[in-house]
């Protein structure tokens, strides 16, 4: 079985069994990170602007920037939220929430929401960053809460999604979907589309409920767990579904990657595939980045291959961004790795910090943004 670098760092397991460096003893079996392949930069990429925004520490947190109109929102451990402005990088506001923070941000509703350790979801007002409410729920929140028709959704460690009112923060619906005896410590984001709010869980599990009632819509298992050992039979859903056309892409750890319709669940092809770090599509392709850092690019409609770069097998690679006719991912030491959309060839490696980028780059029109774990929050653009 294949232990990866961040396996090893990112993936504590939940219920008390400690940590997968427990696990394996406190010895490091880890593959080495492939080293940096030599190529001829075709790409001429720029930096907007950068910003030190704080930052999530020890804590391997998939702290993810929220971008709406002309204003970018982060998150720090340390209970900073800041809101600044998406052409310039310049700070509007900042709030302490006096919270260890441990979820991305989620917008909606004309609020920011957060949700921290202590199990607690907190809404900022979007325009000011003065604190609307704050409610406790079933347990932490490593999901960015996300919010539609006056609904926040919250994805908690325990296997629950709850659906709390935006204006006061009072709990309207719950459905408890549990957990199994050993998970990893990471929860994908719900997704709120056609009335419905649509969750991956622990064991590979999608489901859909009914924004209103948290009443059950549909239920899809898109991986089933294989091998001798409880850690190798985890397919956990950790990483966001994206929706495009009715579909629903969403990629299990140790399992598969799988095309579902929205509507019903059905699964519509599967390619095994796993992936931890996430995916993203353009307008004919889907690119996801595997367990071993491989970035693939796979037809929409059938999920036939197109292109895979395997040269950065090991170095953590986060998910992929689609920016102009680039695809570009970060990884450890803070290094951004660009590739042709077309055929995953090397264009361009730029650098952000020394430390890793495990959070999602976000892009907006002909700009990617990318914030590391050292706090580092910087927009790239290319030329």
């Amino acid at each position: 079985m294949r232990v990866s670098l961040l396996c090893l760092a990112v993936m504590l397991l939940l219920q008390g069994c400690g940590t997968l460096r427990n696990y394996f003893g406190g010895e490091d079996n880890s593959e080495p990170p492939a080293p940096l392949v030599e190529f001829k930069q075709t790409a001429n990429i720029a930096e907007r602007w950068s910003s030190g925004v704080g930052g999530t520490d020890e804590h391997y947190l998939k702290l993810t920037p929220a971008i709406t109109e002309n204003r970018i929102y982060t998150v720090a451990r340390d209970g900073d939220v800041e809101a600044l402005a998406l052409d310039s990088g310049r700070s509007l506001w900042s709030h302490d929430t006096d919270e260890p923070l441990s979820s991305a941000a989620g917008v909606g509703a004309g609020m920011v929401f957060v949700g921290s350790s202590n199990g607690y979801v907190i809404a900022l007002d979007q325009a000011t960053g003065e604190p609307s409410w704050k409610q406790r729920v079933s347990s932490e929140v490593l999901a960015a809460p996300q919010a539609a028709n006056n609904i926040v959704v919250v994805r908690t460690v325990n296997g629950k999604l709850a659906g709390l009112d935006a204006e006061s923060g009072n709990q309207l619906w719950i459905y408890d979907r549990g957990v199994p005896s050993l998970s990893l410590r990471g929860t994908s984001s719900p997704v709120i589309a056609e009335g419905y709010a649509i969750a991956g869980f622990d064991a590979g599990r999608m489901v859909a409920v009914e924004l209103s009632s948290g009443k059950p819509a549909w239920e899809t298992r898109v991986a089933v767990g294989s091998g001798r050992s409880e850690l190798e039979r985890m397919v956990d859903i950790d990483s966001d579904p994206v929706i495009q056309n009715e579909i629903i892409y969403v990629a299990t750890f140790q399992g598969r990657l799988a095309a579902l319709s929205l509507q019903t669940g059905k699964r519509l092809w599967t390619r095994d595939i796993p992936s931890y770090a996430g995916l993203t599509l353009d307008e004919n392709n889907v690119y996801v980045t595997d367990d071993r850092g491989h970035i693939w690019a796979l037809e929409q409609v059938s999920g036939s291959s197109v292109w895979k770069q395997e040269a950065l097998q090991a170095r953590a690679t986060s998910a992929p961004a689609v920016v102009g006719p680039y695809v570009v991912v970060g990884g450890i030491e803070g290094y951004l790795h660009w590739m042709d959309r077309t055929t995953g060839e090397f264009v361009a490696r730029t650098r952000l910090d020394e430390s890793m980028i495990i959070a999602a780059p976000v892009t907006i029109g002909d700009t990617v943004y990318f914030y590391s774990t050292a706090g580092t929050l910087a927009a790239y653009t290319y030329k």
